[in-house]
């Protein structure tokens, strides 16, 4: 019988950002965004959680070495985004506005060049405790 299994991995990053359309002027912005469009940023502590999903090597009896896959989300995540101002450090978001939600695909679209093919990979960022987003397959 074959053995499906998900494996889970958290990691932790601080990153500033804001929120904001360039065309808009501020007072726009402010009213889609609200504190999250001050013009000085503001920080979060982010929390990631990595699920991947696939057949259990017969032979290790594991998905993946988790040594493994926390090098990769700590290189392709938390040393990328890290106390990091997203809108000027961070290429993706030089043309894409740091919600979550672009954070956590941005994240997943990282992870994924660098994790096995054969295993479902879904990100799921925190961007407080009560506000995440998640993204995969």
């Amino acid at each position: 019988m074959e053995k499906i299994v998900s494996v889970f991995r958290r990691g932790h990053f601080n990153a500033a950002h804001r929120l904001h359309v360039p065309e808009w002027g501020d007072e726009k912005n402010e009213k889609i965004f609200g504190l999250c469009a001050n013009p000085h940023f503001h920080g979060h502590n982010y929390e990631i959680e990595v699920c991947l999903t696939g057949k259990v090597d017969s032979k290790t009896g594991m998905l993946i070495n988790l040594e493994e896959l926390k090098r990769v989300i700590r290189e392709e995540v938390e040393e990328y985004f890290d106390h990091k101002n997203l809108n000027i450090q961070v290429s993706e978001f030089q043309s894409l506005n740091p919600t979550v939600e672009n954070i956590c695909i941005v994240a997943y679209e990282r992870l994924r060049e660098k994790l096995p093919e054969h295993l479902k990979l879904r990100v799921r960022l925190y961007e407080t405790p009560r506000n995440y987003a998640e993204y995969g397959e």
